[in-house]
């Protein structure tokens, strides 16, 4: 028997992106912010020891350089273009810095978090869930969205990463029930939008916006699936067959009003009886003579028997050959 997690993995897709890789890139990245503090220790290291060993008739001014460059380590902050930076004094919000280069006051200011305000995708998944017809359905879908208030987002959620695609999980199971297989099938763009305004108005006291929300996949069971198959190719197969009658109908109706035609034309009887006779010669490549007053006493018939002699003649020729 399949465990649960190897259940689920035959329903999800291949992914060649790496979220850990990605997630430590991210990190490293994120350290290049404080290089600019280590040169600051840097250099307040290497004054304490130059001014120690050529300054020595200025008294603790080593100890003030060295101070100094401990307080301006502690002191600057930098963020990216992208990042908002909440900051509490005594445990209280005072103000929202970045991007760029900014201050605090070491240990009375506390830095809650550099919040990424770039538009994030989250791919979430509803497994095993029943639609309204009560078929049970794997759907994998992503959601769009972006933080406009970096404030609310660290104050009011604990993890607002986690809470988007909890709440985004929710509402597409909540979808699902409420809908048949049939729309889930058909309509994938409204369900989306759906979806988009049930998390936007839940997000939106958060400082965070869903930008959109796309199904990505819908499976259903095998049997079910063989079964919607056959059901399709009966239904073609239908149509092709009142496709073929409509067309037999056409054709008898033109065959009948050609006899009307013909009913009292003699001379158009005699040319259609001369142009069966011709079609026939040159399917089977031979050449006949007749007499000029054969047309008059030709019917359909009779260029039928022509061309049927005519078609054996010429086997039993291949044949002595």
């Amino acid at each position: 028997m399949l465990k649960r997690s190897e259940k689920n993995d035959l329903y999800r897709e291949s992914d060649d992106f790496n979220q850990g890789l990605w997630d430590l890139k991210k990190k490293m990245f994120g350290l290049t912010r404080y290089i600019f503090n280590i040169i600051i220790l840097c250099l307040g290291i290497t004054g304490y020891y130059l001014i120690r060993e050529y300054l020595t008739d200025v008294p603790h001014l080593s100890e003030y350089c060295l101070a100094l460059a401990l307080v301006l380590f502690l002191s600057v902050r930098i963020s990216f273009e992208w990042e908002r930076v909440p900051v509490l004094r005594f445990g209280k919000y005072i103000f929202t810095r970045g991007p760029g280069l900014f201050l605090i006051i070491p240990i009375v200011d506390k830095v809650i978090d550099y919040v990424d305000c770039r538009i994030m995708v989250t791919d979430f998944s509803a497994e095993r869930v029943l639609t309204r017809d009560t078929v049970p359905v794997f759907v994998d879908a992503i959601i769009f969205w972006m933080v406009w208030d970096a404030t609310k987002a660290k104050l009011e959620v604990e993890h607002y990463t986690r809470a988007v695609a909890l709440s985004a999980k929710t509402a597409l199971r909540d979808i699902i029930g409420k809908n048949s297989l049939s729309t889930l099938l058909s309509s994938r763009d409204g369900l989306g939008k759906q979806l988009q305004k049930i998390l936007d108005k839940k997000t939106n006291p958060w400082g965070i916006t869903s930008l959109s929300v796309e199904i990505k996949d819908i499976v259903i069971p095998t049997a079910l699936e063989d079964a919607m198959s056959k059901e399709a190719q009966a239904e073609r197969e239908k149509n092709a067959r009142v496709i073929l009658s409509q067309a037999e109908i056409e054709i008898s109706n033109n065959f009948s009003r050609a006899s009307e035609k013909y009913k009292n034309n003699d001379k158009a009887l005699e040319l259609r009886s001369l142009n069966l006779l011709l079609e026939a010669l040159k399917k089977n490549g031979s050449m006949i003579l007749v007499p000029s007053d054969v047309p008059s006493m030709m019917n359909i018939g009779t260029v039928a028997g022509i061309a049927k002699k005519i078609k054996k003649q010429g086997g039993d020729k291949d044949g002595d050959h």
